[in-house]
């Protein structure tokens, strides 16, 4: 549906002085000029840009192709290279933009830069289209909510010299039930604006007239199709997308680049008005079908560049021309068709951004599983909540972490609500950190990326399991066993790491180079200290054997846990006592000497002295 508009005598310059002397002609013409609804439509060459025009539709243009301003920026620069990312207080008045409507710009990028990052929105781009559609809102001119008064509108897109768009919304936008006409200042065709509208200040309604509304929209659109601005062949794609003209590309990369290097706010409705609105195409030629014929090719210049004269034009009532006109005026030679351009798909399906749903923390004990699940919230380019979305989710580390089922990708759709959880997590055996990251959207993904943590097994209690005493003698080894048992929320705490320590002090803080030890290193150097102690299954631990040195006294071992929870343990070390003559050594014995002067052997009962029986007494 778009119309091919007169490419500008500018473009039959053949050297770079004629070019800048066309600049600075159009520059200068700053006569207040009459608003789109008043001017004639024109657009450039869509197919310069590879767009299909063959039958004459708006190739999914947001505006319909329809007019534009083709004002140039001042071959001055608002404000000094150096000093571009400053605001100047005050400058050319080219270089000014209503406050309006500069905050509605700047108000669009900041919520782009929040739904669909990766697309890097400027608002200079949004501000070189806005001047060119609509002379940033016929300079400001709008009320206090941002609504342009009276309204902006183009001409009836009637086929006259131009596209023919029947009307599609009953004349809600445009106030034509008849014809449809690009609306507002951005300047969108009410079927663009059904499916891209926003509510961008919050008033309940999607008001193509209202700066805020436009600019939030035009940003969106600008955006589809996983198009990252700043990479200058998405962005010539954006613009084009805008309006299927290479003049019109042209043309809003010059304003770009001069607001890129400074601008200045001024007061609403002081803004200066453009004066040179696009060239208007001659009337469709009748007979070339469904009343959307082939757009004619612009009226050539007189000569190429280079001096080579251009064909003809085709008269209104010919034969139409086999393609539509190229760069220069000449006509294409080339019979294959080119594919359409796809529609730009819109913001309802198109996904914006992937945002955390709300997951927590995400840390568990080696072996257990997580509290928390890994939740992902999907939103359309409009910022709702986006269903039917296919989101991936991974585990990477090494930790041995892995989601139900022992796998460590998974993929899982979006509900209505927007939302995608993965499969519970359970811990690997490794302490340590790992990612989990969830990607959604092809071309250009959406990432989020999560920390987690596995930490290892831990015990708020260990204890002895019996209370007997522990001794032995200098030199020797103690005849019992350490056996201790750990224990997390009175539970037996299987697979816990144990330190043990022999140490001077109860708290630990300092270590014994003497007393008892477990076995000896390789150099034969006393062990002190062990490192690699875990409790079974019930949540015990048996110590390996423990040695007696030759220094007596008593000694203290301390057990620490994964946790923090600690025992200390006394060990004694004391050579065994001589049992001293006479003392009874087992119940009824004694160690009298015998006869020989020499001590029974223990156990034995000494001898009794013979018994005589005193002589009879005779009386």
């Amino acid at each position: 549906m778009a119309a091919h508009m007169r490419r500008r005598l500018r473009r039959g310059a053949t050297t770079t002085a004629v070019a800048a002397a066309a600049v600075a002609a159009l520059a200068a013409s700053q006569a207040p000029a009459a608003t789109l609804a008043d001017g004639s439509v024109g657009s450039g060459d869509p197919q310069a840009a590879g767009e299909d025009t063959a039958n004459g539709g708006t190739d999914g243009a947001a505006t319909g192709n329809s007019p534009y301003y083709t004002d140039l920026p001042p071959l001055v620069s608002p404000d000094k290279p150096t000093a571009s990312n400053v605001l100047p207080a005050a400058g050319s008045s080219e270089a000014g933009i209503p406050a309006s409507v500069l905050a509605a710009y700047k108000q669009a990028e900041r919520t782009v830069a929040t739904t669909d990052p990766s697309c890097r929105l400027p608002w200079q781009l949004l501000a070189a289209i806005g001047k060119v559609e609509s002379g940033q809102a016929r300079g400001g001119r709008v009320d206090a909510n941002g609504t342009a008064s009276p309204r902006i509108l183009g001409p009836a897109l009637n086929g006259q010299g131009f596209a023919l768009i029947k009307d599609t919304d009953g004349g809600a936008y445009d106030g034509d039930a008849v014809h449809d006409r690009a609306v507002g200042p951005m300047q969108f065709i009410p079927s663009t604006w059904a499916s891209w509208g926003q509510d961008a200040n919050g008033d309940g309604r999607k008001d193509p007239n209202n700066i805020y509304d436009a600019a939030l929209a035009a940003g969106r659109y600008l955006c589809a199709n996983d198009r990252d601005l700043a990479l200058s062949a998405d962005l010539d794609r954006a613009v084009l997308s805008y309006n299927r003209s290479t003049e019109y590309l042209r043309t809003v990369r010059s304003w770009f680049s001069y607001y890129q290097r400074g601008t200045h706010e001024i007061p609403d409705g002081t803004g200066t008005l453009p004066s040179s609105p696009s060239t208007p195409s001659p009337s469709p030629r009748p007979g070339t079908g469904s009343g959307t014929g082939t757009t004619p090719s612009p009226k050539p210049s007189p000569a190429e560049p280079g001096g080579k004269p251009s064909p003809a034009p085709s008269k209104p009532g010919g034969k139409p021309s086999p393609d539509p006109s190229k760069p220069g005026g000449g006509g294409s030679t080339d019979p294959t068709p080119k594919p359409p351009t796809p529609k730009p798909t819109p913001p309802s399906e198109t996904l914006g951004s992937l945002e955390n749903a709300g997951t927590g923390p995400l840390r568990a004990t080696a072996g257990q599983e997580f509290d928390e699940r890994v939740s992902v919230l999907a939103r359309n380019a409009a910022g709702a909540p986006l269903a039917k979305v296919p989101v991936t989710f991974t585990v990477t580390g090494d930790t041995g972490t892995l989601f139900a089922e022992g796998k460590k990708t998974v993929t899982v759709w979006t509900g209505t609500d927007g939302t995608a959880t993965a499969p519970k997590l359970r811990a690997g055996e490794k302490a340590g950190e790992f990612t989990v990251t969830a990607v959604a959207g092809t071309g250009r993904a959406r990432t989020l990326t999560y920390a987690a943590r596995v930490t290892a097994r831990q015990a708020d209690a260990i204890a002895r399991t019996d209370e007997k005493a522990l001794t032995a003698a200098p030199g020797e080894k103690f005849a019992d066993a350490v056996t201790v048992k750990a224990t997390y929320q009175d539970a037996a705490a299987a697979g816990v790491a144990v330190t043990a320590t022999m140490v001077k002090d109860r708290l630990g803080v300092i270590e014994n180079d003497k007393g008892p030890h477990f076995e000896e290193d390789a150099d034969g150097k006393p062990v002190r200290t062990l490192t690699t102690l875990t409790t079974d299954a019930d949540g015990q631990l048996r110590l390996p054997e423990i040695f007696a040195d030759d220094h007596e006294g008593t000694y203290l071992l301390r057990l620490t846990t994964e946790g923090g929870a600690s025992v200390v343990i006394e060990l004694t070390v004391e050579a065994p006592e001589e049992p001293a003559p006479g003392e009874t050594t087992e119940p009824g014995e004694t160690t009298e000497p015998n006869e020989q002067g020499e001590a029974p052997t223990p156990g034995e009962t000494p001898s009794a002295e013979p018994t005589q029986t005193p002589a009879a007494t005779k009386p």
